[in-house]
């Protein structure tokens, strides 16, 4: 039987292939396209041609329960595996609530509070500084300094600090 033979097919399968080919034509795939997609679904629904062979039967149930319990089998394992990953990171923030006792958790809370505080004040400080000398007349172009004074002008402020 040469390559590309469909004499090993039934006429259902063959009818299927025909259908799936149309509607891959439709989608605008090409005739080549097409026909190899339809005759893969054709290959994958019913595992091949199948006229001869009494050790065929059953090719298409198994296929179809193999790839459903796979997919459940998955599905299982990753909710599993996220359920223990829950259950370890309660058990070990409940365990470090535990050691320490709760006044020196008050404290340290406290303490990186204040820190977080220092920081985020020196930050804004900083950057407010920062912003001030770049805005000065000596790092602005002719235009800006022109548009500065036009706006102050406008405004009726004087135009001498611009």
């Amino acid at each position: 039987m040469p390559r590309g033979d469909k004499s090993a097919y039934t006429d259902k399968q063959k009818r299927q292939a025909e259908h799936i080919e149309e509607s891959e034509r439709k989608e605008g795939r090409s005739e080549a396209d097409a026909e190899r997609i339809a005759w893969a679904t054709v290959n994958k629904m019913s595992g091949g041609g199948r006229l001869s062979g009494s050790g065929r039967k059953g090719a298409k149930k198994t296929a179809a329960k193999k790839t459903g319990a796979r997919k459940s089998a998955k599905k299982a394992t990753k909710k599993a595996t996220k359920k223990a990953t829950r259950k370890v990171a309660k058990k070990t923030a409940r365990r470090a609530a535990k050691k320490t006792p709760r006044k020196a958790t008050k404290k340290a809370a406290s303490k990186t509070a204040r820190k977080v505080a220092k920081k985020t004040v020196a930050r804004k400080a900083a950057t407010k500084v920062a912003k001030k000398t770049s805005r000065t007349s000596a790092s602005r172009s002719a235009g800006a300094k022109k548009a500065a004074r036009t706006r102050a002008t406008r405004s009726g402020h004087n135009g001498a600090s611009a």
